[in-house]
């Protein structure tokens, strides 16, 4: 269940990340809204699954970096991910697509703070 609220989370900062960034766009063109819906799921879970897999080993392997810079190399490796659930996702029908460094550094800002404000409601464990 939290896994469902996390992707969905991660959806609608994806979608806002997208409306509000001219750089960043997800290919919808033509699609009815139960169609867009899914694709951006498609690359919500994506993204999920990079975050998961890739982002602790980046995180470790830049250590002294995130610590020289007390944790603002953050930005860097949010930035990093976004560009790679892109070059994913631009393989298939289903893509995204950030314009560059830059643009996936202000769309990772956006995403971060949409999961934060988001992922406030959610709980990590059930309280029993």
């Amino acid at each position: 269940m939290v896994f469902a609220a996390r992707l969905l989370i991660n959806a609608v900062a994806l979608w806002i990340a997208a409306a509000i960034m001219d750089g960043i766009s997800i290919a919808t063109d033509g699609r009815d809204t139960g169609a867009q819906i899914l694709v951006v799921l498609f690359i919500a879970l994506a993204f999920t699954i990079v975050n998961t897999a890739i982002k602790p080993f980046a995180q470790l392997l830049s250590l002294p970096l995130l610590i020289l810079t007390l944790g603002l190399f953050t930005l860097v490796i949010n930035a990093l991910m976004l560009l790679l659930t892109a070059w994913v996702t631009e393989t298939t029908d289903f893509g995204l697509t950030v314009d560059g460094f830059w643009t996936a550094v202000g769309g990772s800002i956006i995403i971060s703070v949409v999961n934060f404000l988001l992922g406030a409601l959610v709980p990590d464990r059930q309280d029993r």
